[in-house]
């Protein structure tokens, strides 16, 4: 791992890898669930809209992962949370779950393996490389990211699926528990993300921070996340710029 020129203004050290956030910072999560939900109900003649199945099938991540961090659910890998909340998407859009087979269910859960990169995410994540450790660090399982990776052809270093870790983000031991993983200091490692709570807990724990601004998530009348919300150490729209702002 070698020394890069940009040093932290919040951390005061070289950065030396570069953490993501995955869904919605790297990868467009929204569209390309969209597309392989329209396929499925083509396929199978269901009454159903991409985009919005899509809404309401990752409108069920956080209360899910909100029972993890208050303990009252053991710690459960994202796949098998995506599988649960698939099912109440169903429900919730008018098609009985049991009237699917469960293997075409279970066919469905891997979209998440099968989503495409932002315009910039490749061509920013390669020049940050050259310099940088880069890969995700994200509450999505190591197989899960290891395929989305594979399918999106992101030129990762490394993967950290906090199934590893047995944690969710925003909960420290998620970036204190990657910075041991690569041996290195926290303040040495910036997360970069689209979401100003993980940049919040990722500087809590020590780490730099840098801001990427992704206004369409959520679709065209996202309301979240539209700027920065605090001094993070950069703040940019692409990872491209990002890659600039950190001398590559």
């Amino acid at each position: 791992m070698s020394h890069s020129s940009f040093v932290s203004p919040n951390t005061g050290r070289p950065v030396r890898a570069v953490l993501f956030d995955t869904f919605g910072t790297v990868v467009d999560w929204r569209s390309g669930i969209a597309q392989q939900v329209d396929a499925f109900a083509a396929e199978r003649n269901l009454p159903l809209n991409g985009l919005a199945f899509a809404d309401t099938w990752r409108g069920g991540y956080y209360p899910a992962m909100a029972k993890i961090k208050s303990g009252e659910r053991d710690y459960t890998p994202l796949d098998v949370l995506h599988r649960e909340n698939l099912e109440n998407a169903f429900s919730a859009h008018g098609v009985d779950p049991k009237s699917i087979s469960a293997g075409d269910v279970d066919r469905l859960n891997h979209a998440w393996e099968h989503l495409p990169g932002w315009d910039d995410s490749i061509e920013g994540l390669t020049r940050l490389k050259s310099r940088y450790v880069v890969g995700p660090l994200s509450n999505g399982n190591t197989a899960l990211l290891v395929n989305m990776g594979k399918n999106a052809s992101l030129p990762w270093d490394v993967v950290i699926g906090l199934d590893l870790l047995r944690t969710y983000k925003p909960n420290p031991d998620a970036y204190l528990g990657a910075a041991r993983l690569l041996r290195l200091e926290p303040g040495e490692i910036m997360l970069a993300a689209a979401h100003n709570y993980d940049l919040k807990a990722a500087r809590e724990a020590g780490f730099a921070t840098g801001f990427i601004l992704r206004a369409t998530e959520h679709g065209p009348d996202q309301t979240t996340d539209l700027e920065a919300a605090a001094d993070w150490d950069i703040s940019v729209s692409s990872i491209i710029e990002l890659a600039e702002e950190l001398k590559v």
